[in-house]
């Protein structure tokens, strides 16, 4: 589309409408149940595609996307590696006995 002079401004056009619509209906669902915020944010992200402007705007959420990111590995890392422990200690011990 980039390379067509005659498709280059239809397509921004429609990358703007879409990315406004997705934007406005994230609006909507903040009052009403449904995902606005991520929708606010998807609408961005498809506007960053076309326009400079709205990727300078998204450009700290998805640094806080990754930093989020990395965070959770963390954590899932962490858990896991608490449950490997406490499993081998449990096979260490020997199992109570049962009165029957």
């Amino acid at each position: 589309m980039h390379t067509h002079p005659v498709l280059h401004l239809p397509w921004r056009v429609l990358v703007g409408v879409v990315g406004v619509l997705v934007i406005l209906a994230g609006f909507v669902m903040m009052v009403v149940p449904g995902p606005g915020l991520a929708s606010v944010i998807l609408g961005l992200v498809i506007l960053s595609t076309e326009f400079r402007w709205a990727r300078l705007v998204v450009r700290p959420a998805q640094r806080w996307f990754h930093r989020a990111e990395r965070y959770g590995m963390r954590l899932k890392e962490e858990f896991f590696r608490r449950l490997r422990e406490r499993r081998r200690a449990r096979r260490g011990r020997p199992l109570p006995e049962t009165p029957e």
